[in-house]
């Protein structure tokens, strides 16, 4: 293999001769309540705080929720066949969600230094090493090859980073020994950073894939009596960016909608003061935890709840979409018929969003004006069924990303665990 790009030198040499400096920035971070939970800060550190099972392992690093959600299922299809699976997260809802996949363990991913790195492998000794979508530690795969386990990239979407620096993206994705795209014109992108093209395969989107999230029965009965039958939508996964665009659009829908009725989940719920407080500030009314009661706005402020959303809400709004952010899965609210709304901003998802407009079954809105109206002009019209048929068209057809990944991870366990087993990826 060709000498590494300098930027990975620099980051390999820096994760090895500065461990103590990255510790003490991460301890900082954490108590300011920018990462994971201070009781378990041992764990960004290498340090486990669970016992590795017995047998074969495989280790899923998904950094937060939207990255859990798209291997939940292929996850609880691993633990199906015996196999004890690990997932590593960065984030704290990530890891609340990842807590909820059956016998899954769960970890917070560890530092990428050396030393951080080495106390995680030393403890788990994963017999697979799955990364998903495209959050890639250099030192993380370095020393993880290093051991000889198998590394696999899930999920890869669209990256913009592999045009404008396609020697260091080619160091990194040549570590794997398996590559799943979500469409063709990713696996053609890596393709073209010269991957052997065996190794890179385009089994579809996981996200789109994934079992519906659920709703307990009696529970969304309490939700549904509260609403009471009123007109009603649902702005789900906000950022700040997406919330200014959010209150403007109600404002202006519900003077065309009387008795309009607003879900606002924001994607992490721990933001659900200043959020409220935005709220009140524009005059709403504002119920905050289990029920809506008969407020106006209800503000969801715990993990868990999308499930009963997406069954409740016609029509919902995908944040992430006004900001930096790059959008969200569409997948999720698709998969139970809700109509979708979307600003410009969706490059993380850019071909599922493309799919579901081009279907009808959403739509994008450049600001929060263009947002109220579409809001104010589609509740309790025939459009907006044909929208939520058009959605429910979409995810009946797919679905075959689950069992081909399956397949191929299966593939690399059943290599890992023959005897005899030699590596074929290149050298780090």
């Amino acid at each position: 293999m060709s000498a590494a790009p300098w930027p990975l030198r620099l980051w390999l040499g820096g994760s090895r001769a500065l461990p103590r400096m990255a510790e003490i920035a991460l301890a900082r971070r954490v108590h300011r309540g920018q990462n994971a939970a201070p009781a378990r800060l041992r764990e960004r550190l290498g340090r486990a705080t669970l016992d590795r099972p017995q047998g074969p392992l495989v280790w899923i690093n998904a950094a937060s929720v939207g990255e859990v959600a798209s291997i939940a299922d292929l996850a609880r299809d691993l633990m199906a066949e015996r196999f004890a699976v690990l997932v590593t997260t960065t984030t704290t809802t990530g890891g609340a969600r990842a807590r909820r996949i059956g016998d899954a363990l769960h970890q917070y991913q560890p530092l990428d230094t050396a030393r951080a790195t080495r106390a995680f492998l030393d403890h788990w000794r994963p017999d697979l090493a799955c990364f998903v979508e495209g959050d890639l530690w250099p030192r993380l795969l370095a020393e993880t090859g290093a051991r000889d386990v198998p590394l696999a990239l899930l999920n890869a979407r669209p990256s913009k980073s592999r045009a404008r620096a396609p020697r260091l993206s080619a160091a990194l994705l040549s570590r794997f020994d398996l590559v799943t795209a979500q469409s063709e014109a990713v696996r053609a992108e890596i393709l073209s950073l010269g991957l052997d093209p065996a190794r890179v395969l385009a089994p579809g989107d996981l996200k789109s894939a994934a079992s519906p999230l659920p709703a307990d029965p009696a529970r969304l009965a309490l939700l549904e009596a509260d609403l009471a039958g009123a007109p009603l939508w649902a702005a789900v996964s906000t950022h700040a960016e997406d919330e200014r665009e959010v209150i403007a659009a109600h404002l202006t829908a519900r003077a065309a909608q009387p008795g309009l009725r607003l879900i606002l989940a924001p994607r992490h719920p721990d933001r659900a003061p200043m959020v409220e407080h935005a709220l009140h500030e524009a005059g709403f009314g504002v119920a905050r935890g289990e029920r809506p009661g008969d407020a106006e706005v209800w503000l969801v402020d715990r993990m868990g709840e999308t499930g009963a959303i997406f069954r409740l809400a016609p029509l919902v709004f995908l944040g992430g979409s006004f900001g930096p952010q790059g959008g969200h899965n569409p997948w999720e609210a698709a998969t139970l018929g809700a109509a979708l709304l979307h600003g410009p901003r969706v490059s993380n998802a850019a071909g599922a969003y493309a799919t579901l407009d081009e279907a009808g079954a959403a739509r994008e809105v450049a600001d929060g004006a263009a947002l109220g109206h579409a809001i104010a002009g589609l509740i309790g019209t025939p459009e907006l069924d044909a929208m939520r048929a058009a959605a429910r068209k979409i995810m009946a057809d797919r679905g075959q990303a689950r069992p081909a990944t399956l397949e191929a991870l299966r593939a690399l366990m059943v290599a890992r665990l023959a005897p005899g087993h030699t590596s074929s990826k290149a050298a780090p």
